[in-house]
């Protein structure tokens, strides 16, 4: 039982821990770079590299934030279903 709880409480802290906010994605700024936005948001779940373009995104399907870069600059970015 008391595994059971330990479980539960990890993951309502890590659940409310995270940096995937509709505060944070107001940060966002045209011309930040990589380690700026990761610095803000984390670690990415996927990046796609293309001919010095990158394409990242945080969270999942139903609320995510993308994140295209040129070089190593933001220049468009947008969210889905944050609170």
């Amino acid at each position: 039982m008391k595994t059971v709880v330990a479980v539960i409480t990890l993951m309502l802290i890590a659940g409310g821990c995270s940096k995937l906010t509709l505060e944070n994605y107001a940060k966002l700024k045209m011309g930040m770079t990589y380690s700026e936005v990761t610095a803000l948001l984390g670690s990415p779940v996927s990046c796609d590299d293309m001919a010095g373009f990158k394409s990242c995104k945080w969270g999942d399907d139903k609320r995510h934030v993308s994140v295209q870069f040129a070089g190593d600059k933001t220049v468009l970015y947008s969210a889905e279903n944050l609170q």
